[in-house]
């Protein structure tokens, strides 16, 4: 028998769901939460830019500006830990086949992060956000018969 996993992801959250045949319904197994996601730029960074005098006091100044967009940077660190938590369960055999469904924007950055090995897993990409819809409802934008 084979186990898919079917993960529907958002900037906040995963859903991990499990699926022991290709026309059975979803059990969701595991939520995956990242509070950060849903904080606000100014609340996610500890101070805001400073600024710099320009020496001998002549002219104004210029404002330090941050490097990344925090929000983007936090989408980044948990579609890296998304896959991380997938990689974990692939070592330990936990699924066979896996199917990513996302925000597209979240999808591209879990894509970034995917190793082969896990990569080679992935039977179906959905670029949807999904992650706050009912098992049902997800199994309902699957195909009738998932791929292998």
């Amino acid at each position: 028998m084979t186990n898919t996993w079917v993960i529907a992801a958002d900037h906040t959250r995963a859903r991990v769901f499990q699926t022991e045949s290709s026309s059975a319904p979803l059990e969701e197994i595991d939520t995956l939460i990242h509070e950060e996601g849903r904080m606000h730029d100014r609340d996610i960074t500890s101070d805001l830019p400073g600024k710099v005098k320009n020496p001998g006091g002549l002219g104004g100044g210029h404002a330090f500006e941050q490097e990344t967009d925090p929000k983007k940077h936090e989408a980044d660190v948990f579609a890296a830990g998304i896959v991380h938590y997938l990689e974990q369960a692939r070592n330990a055999n936990r699924f066979d086949r896996l199917i990513v469904v996302a925000d597209p924007s979240v999808l591209g950055l879990i894509r970034r992060h995917m190793p082969g090995p896990l990569n080679s897993l992935v039977s179906l990409e959905l670029d949807k956000n999904l992650a706050g819809m009912t098992a049902a409802e997800i199994r309902s934008h699957l195909p009738e018969y998932l791929p292998r």
